[in-house]
């Protein structure tokens, strides 16, 4: 009887603890999103913005652990033109951005849809803002970002068929020209595909910018960015943005470093760096920022 009970006992328990283990992710997740509203409702109300996020980290999503990278897509866009929607009309917008980039119909929605806010329009970029996630940079006022963070060229990406590679829409236009009568159908086809979605992007770059810097400008802004001057990877600093004209600042408000720390990668995809934290140097007062 004694052997039976020690055995119920030990069942128990390690019902009890794989009950524990299922749980403990959904756990920690909802430890995470209460920390992140929390330090984002600190920050709406320091600054008087309404603070939006959008984090594309390598994040563990299920209770396996299994990792998956986030792009932009159709779900970000309705979430966030939703938060835009729901925006009293003179209340400042600051949408926090950390992204490789994504779909550039859901780019586009996101970068129209804070345009037409009629308050004002702030984009904080701490680290990377690539590809779509720098179209929705263009429609901002005012770009916040960290000394060392970077955006992107915005030079379309055309996929060769479900199995074939991603290749840049400049790039087919130029092995086109190349070719000449040589071509084959298939290649003046993807050149005229890519020759549309270059002449898209850059309307959609003019619409975005021609209110503050004017039509020419704005016009010399969408070559740039999309004619295949760089590679699709290449890091536009503050420096180089600021040369281009844009609205760009290396004022990042501390709270969004503390914000970023709350978006954990997957354990198995953590840089091979460690340090020990030391505090921040002491910086000026955060100003400006108000919508005043």
């Amino acid at each position: 009887m004694k052997g039976d009970a020690a055995g119920s006992i030990i069942s128990l328990l390690f019902w009890l603890l794989l009950l524990i283990a299922l749980m403990e992710p959904a756990l920690s997740v909802r430890r995470l999103q209460a920390a992140r509203l929390s330090l984002i409702k600190n920050m709406e109300r320091k600054y008087g913005w309404r603070v939006v996020t959008m984090i594309h980290r390598e994040e563990r999503v299920t209770f396996f652990g299994i990792p998956l990278q986030r792009f932009i897509d159709i779900d970000d866009s309705e979430a966030v033109l939703r938060a835009i929607r729901t925006t009293p009309p003179d209340k400042p917008i600051a949408l926090i951005l950390h992204t490789p980039g994504g779909l550039v119909l859901a780019a586009s929605q996101i970068a129209m849809a804070l345009k037409r806010h009629p308050g004002r329009k702030i984009v904080i970029i701490p680290h990377y803002a690539m590809s779509g996630g720098t179209l929705i940079a263009l429609a901002a006022d005012e770009i916040l970002m960290d000394p060392n963070a970077v955006l992107g060229p915005l030079d379309p990406q055309l996929s060769l068929g479900p199995q074939g590679p991603v290749v840049p829409a400049p790039s087919v236009l130029r092995a086109a020209e190349v070719k000449g009568d040589k071509a084959s159908d298939t290649t003046l086809i993807i050149a005229d595909i890519a020759r549309k979605a270059i002449a898209e992007m850059q309307e959609t770059i003019v619409e975005l910018l021609r209110d503050k810097m004017g039509e020419e400008r704005a016009r010399e802004i969408a070559k740039t960015l999309t004619e295949g001057r760089w590679t699709h990877d290449y890091p536009i600093t503050p420096e180089k943005a600021r040369e281009l004209g844009l609205p760009v600042k290396t004022e990042v408000p501390p709270e969004v470093y503390e914000l970023m720390e709350l978006y954990p990668q997957a354990p198995g995809n953590r840089p091979g760096v460690e340090f020990i934290p030391q505090p921040l140097p002491h910086q000026p007062p955060h100003r400006g920022h108000s919508g005043k």
